[in-house]
């Protein structure tokens, strides 16, 4: 294991943090909704020679706290904050994959001299989407859990390196294999998103920003360019063949992709 376990506590919310402790600039990892910071080992691995590296468990999630009361969009910013103030990680590049995006994306708004860079992986501003947390809690609840094994979960969550990464999330108890999260968690984490657009937060924007997008329907490619045109500096990339875990799929590439992005702040 070349990462240490380290944690973060705000206002009586633990954060479980993995840190890669390598040198230069740090990068923070950010999951979407119900993942977990194990699902970024691949990728913080390569990375940590050349940058400090740290990913963690987002309130509700994995190791982390799993019943906080708050989940507005503020507190899961407020805990990137303290994770980033208690690490001691100067002017960090922030990079979200889904929800994790767009918190990356909302920390950056809020704080612009705190943040030197943000990637978004698969993340948008969003639109109102009044059915969104209903179809979450509905796909959630399709999980025949407790599953018979890693094996059996990684199948059915979509084999290959997508399933096992979502299947490394998973906790063995009660006869067999759990989510290390709760569904109305899941489901209220995602109230302010059904509700309302982040357009005006993304124009907040004022770093350098990197796009990395996959060939899914996730982020439509209309919104896509509608993000460009309001931040015409802002990078954009696709990676052909991959779907919204691409984080999970092409690790290596978006290694590259990062790393190179990095290397051009100036």
């Amino acid at each position: 294991m070349a990462w240490s376990e380290r944690v973060v506590v705000r206002d009586d919310i633990w954060l479980a943090c993995r840190d890669w402790d390598g040198p230069g600039q740090p990068i923070v990892l950010l999951h979407g909704l119900a993942g977990h910071a194990g699902e970024w080992d691949v990728l913080a691995q390569d990375l940590h020679p050349r940058y400090r590296v740290v990913a963690f468990d987002q309130r509700g999630h994995g190791a982390s706290e799993r019943r906080p009361r708050d989940v507005s969009r503020a507190a899961y910013v407020a805990d990137v904050i303290a994770v980033v103030d208690q690490l001691a990680l100067p002017r960090p590049v922030l990079v979200g994959q889904s929800l994790g995006g767009h918190t990356a994306m909302l920390a950056a708004a809020a704080h612009p001299g705190l943040v030197r860079a943000l990637v978004l992986v698969e993340a948008s501003p969003g639109r109102s989407h009044p059915s969104g947390p209903a179809d979450v809690g509905k796909w959630l609840d399709s999980w025949p859990t407790p599953f018979p094994s890693r094996e059996a979960a990684a199948a059915f969550l979509g084999g290959g390196r997508v399933g096992a990464g979502w299947a490394a999330g998973l906790e063995e108890r009660e006869g067999g294999w759990w989510p290390r999260f709760d569904q109305d968690v899941m489901v209220r984490s995602l109230a302010e998103n059904a509700q309302r657009s982040f357009q005006h937060e993304w124009e907040q924007v004022t770093c350098p920003t990197l796009i990395v997008l996959a060939q899914s329907s996730f982020i439509p490619a209309q919104e896509a360019d509608e993000m460009l045109r309001q931040r015409p500096v802002t990078t954009a990339m696709s990676i052909p063949g991959t779907g919204h875990d691409l984080h999970l799929e092409q690790p290596e590439i978006l290694r590259t992709a990062l790393s190179d992005f990095i290397e051009s702040l100036v």
